[in-house]
């Protein structure tokens, strides 16, 4: 028997690397299991080379588990190991101290794995003792057993195994007792282990039998050893990529493209990486991308290697150019990662420019679910737009599909204003903005559908790419100011006709939680409808992408803004204010008599004052114009009394705004119901 000390230079590292990777001590298996695997593929190369001349029989990895000893068994008929092998790869771990070692991990636990060849330790993460009984390919060899107990000292005793390879058995610490479980260890297989190069069994598969589970003689074999993105493309068929996919995702509905990676230089990666249907929330679609290093899971936190917009997407990378110690720090500073997320970004592209070149009738059927990976692109990806011109769609609210350029040539005849800009016109809900399509298609008008969850956003960018142009939705203003192309005509009421007008609507408003209305007079011709409401294109926009962008929250806070549009020209409108006029004249002339002279007043004020500097004006200056703008407000208010006296008894006034209010989805509750009942008797 051989007795010694581990080489290490602290008088402990277990306790060290079981604090620093405990938060991820689940790892231990995928370093067990791929230690087993690699023993065995060395020994298929060693036959493949003619130096190891014996059948290679069964080079099934197993992993087994007995809850009564408190033991999980990690079992290959690899290469195996000579006592010096195990001096040499098991015993000698040297760092250069423990200080440094502390500073240098102490961020990063995860890449303590490997760097140190410390695969093998990450077993004391979880087991109090560990033993490994080995046996070497070469001739002549005898098996060895090495027991540690989780301190620097190990033991080294002869044993009996009756072919080469090597079993680890861990015997499992009291407090990581949920190892022994049957499923947990299950779990993790198939989240570790379930691609590796060498088939891994895990006890063996059940049958139902006299009315129990029952073992078979059957393995359990949890991996499959060639997955589908070992193979070659041209051998496969679309149903292979969609079971593949099925067994990624069980629960998934079917994805709309998928890319197969194969590339050897000047990196080494493969992959499948698939389009899913994505029904709303983009963030919970996240990190469904699984990084393998030769087979073996790595992380599915891929960040770095793939371009953000395509984290959405799902499948699987496998590069051997990427460590098992793979982690933030690293992905973001090594360049052949870089070169990596350039390559994957250009193969998508190309990809998607081939599938709507070859195909464009399905490729036009799949827009509005593949639509949200190619915006996000649009946004988060610098010069992805320069690619994803070629294949971005509009899309009509008649259905239509266009690339960027047939729908420029579509409206540049009739779309642009006085000032030579091309107006693309838009609608975010084709049932809500109904009537404002209608006004706009029976101008000619050609209107977009905009109604993804990143198309406001990248509206924005389109904006700055595109020349001389501008998104404008089609409630956003009147149809003849959609796309102003000569100056608007007047509308012949006078200033004080117009206020009148707008108090008689403006005091008459509901009151809307978090909503602000202006209300204004243009004259928009006798057959255009009475009352329009209209929400700015630039406020609203900035609302929405408050949404998008936390730095933006201003505007997000913001009360909505609408403006209520009374078209002078009409005849129910003319009709109001013929009947306010005739029925307030006479309260109102001595209020505006003394308005009048209440405003002339302050003027002559204000001209007094403005040609003396601030700091010159005396106390009695102050409060003289304070008092002036006082009785100046008590007129308006005593006006605006009256008209509102009027108002609220006008049925034509209250109808015309609640059919307005109805139009935009804004007519709810006590008013929905007012406005129903007030249609009925006008009815009657």
């Amino acid at each position: 028997m051989q007795k010694g000390n581990i080489g290490v230079t602290t008088e402990n590292i277990f306790p060290v690397i079981k604090k620093f990777l405990y938060s991820d001590h689940e790892i231990f298996l995928r370093e067990m299991v791929s230690n087993a695997v690699d023993a065995t593929q060395k020994l298929k190369t060693l036959a493949q080379q003619g130096e190891y001349k014996q059948e290679l029989g069964d080079l099934t990895v197993r992993v087994s588990l007995d809850t009564d000893k408190g033991t999980i068994t990690i079992s290959d008929h690899g290469i195996g190991m000579t006592e010096e092998e195990i001096d040499k790869y098991i015993n000698q771990i040297a760092f250069s101290g423990v200080t440094d070692f502390l500073e240098k991990y102490k961020d990063n636990a995860n890449n303590i794995i490997g760097h140190f060849g410390l695969g093998f330790y990450s077993s004391f993460m979880v087991a109090k003792k560990v033993e490994i009984v080995t046996k070497s390919w070469k001739e002549g060899s005898k098996a060895v057993k090495w027991s540690c107990d989780g301190s620097p000292a190990y033991e080294i005793d002869d044993a009996e195994r009756a072919d080469h390879g090597s079993d680890i058995i861990l015997y499992v610490d009291d407090d990581c007792k949920e190892f022994l479980d049957k499923f947990k260890l299950e779990g993790l297989l198939n989240k570790y282990c379930k691609f590796m190069a060498v088939p891994v069994a895990f006890g063996k598969k059940t049958e139902w039998k006299d009315g129990k589970q029952v073992d078979t003689d059957e393995d359990n074999i949890i991996n499959s050893v060639e997955p589908l993105w070992t193979k070659t493309p041209s051998t496969l068929k679309d149903e292979d990529y969609k079971s593949f996919y099925r067994t990624l995702y069980p629960m998934s509905d079917e994805p709309l493209f998928w890319i197969h990676l194969n590339v050897d230089y000047p990196f080494n990666l493969t992959g499948i990486l698939y389009f899913p249907k994505i029904k709303n929330n983009i963030e919970l679609q996240k990190n469904k991308i699984q990084l393998y290093c030769n087979q073996v899971f790595v992380t599915d936190q891929v960040e770095g290697i793939v371009p953000e917009f395509l984290t959405l997407l799902h499948g699987v990378i496998d590069s051997p150019d990427i460590p098992l110690n793979v982690s933030r720090s690293y992905l973001q500073s090594d360049r052949e990662v870089k070169k990596i997320s350039t390559y994957i970004t250009k193969k998508v592209a190309d990809r998607l420019k081939a599938i709507f070149s070859e195909n464009r009738k399905e490729y036009e059927e799949k827009w509005d679910d593949l639509k949200l990976f190619i915006n996000y692109g649009i946004l988060s990806e610098d010069g992805f737009y320069d690619r994803a011109k070629e294949f971005s769609l509009f899309k009509d609210t008649e259905g239509k599909y266009f690339t960027f350029d047939e729908y420029k040539t579509l409206i540049e005849a009739n779309q642009k204003d006085k000032d030579d800009q091309l107006v693309y016109l838009y609608a975010t809900d084709k049932e809500e903005q109904y009537s404002y399509i209608k006004a706009a298609q029976d101008k000619g008008y050609s209107v977009l559908l905009l109604n993804g969850q990143l198309d406001v956003p990248t509206i924005q960018t389109l904006e700055q790419k595109f020349e001389k142009s501008r998104f404008t939705r089609v409630d956003s203003d009147i149809i003849d100011r959609l796309i102003v192309k000569s100056d608007a005509p007047k509308s012949e009421l006078s200033e004080e006709q117009s206020d009148n007008l707008s108090a008689v609507f403006r005091t008459q408003l509901p009151k809307i939680e978090h909503t602000e209305f202006m209300v204004q007079v243009d004259a928009l011709g006798a057959e255009a409808r009475p009352v329009v409401i209209t929400q700015n294109e630039y406020m609203r926009r900035m609302k929405e992408m408050s949404r998008f962008q936390p730095g933006m929250s201003f505007y997000g806070q913001m009360p909505d803004s609408f403006n209520l549009v009374l078209n002078s020209d009409h005849p129910l409108v003319k009709k109001v204010l013929d009947e306010s006029s005739a029925a307030t004249e006479e309260a109102l002339k001595p209020i505006v008599a003394e308005l009048k002279g209440q405003e002339a007043r302050l003027a002559a004020i204000r001209a007094q004052q403005d040609k003396k500097k601030y700091d010159e004006l005396t106390q009695d200056d102050k409060d003289m114009k304070s008092e002036a703008e006082k009785a100046v407000q008590e007129q308006k208010d005593k006006k605006q009394a009256v008209i509102a006296d009027y108002a609220k008894g006008n049925s034509v006034v209250h109808q015309l705004i609640d059919l307005a209010l109805l139009q935009n989805g804004m007519l709810k509750g006590e008013a929905l119901d007012a406005f129903l009942k007030r249609s009925v008797d006008l009815i009657k």
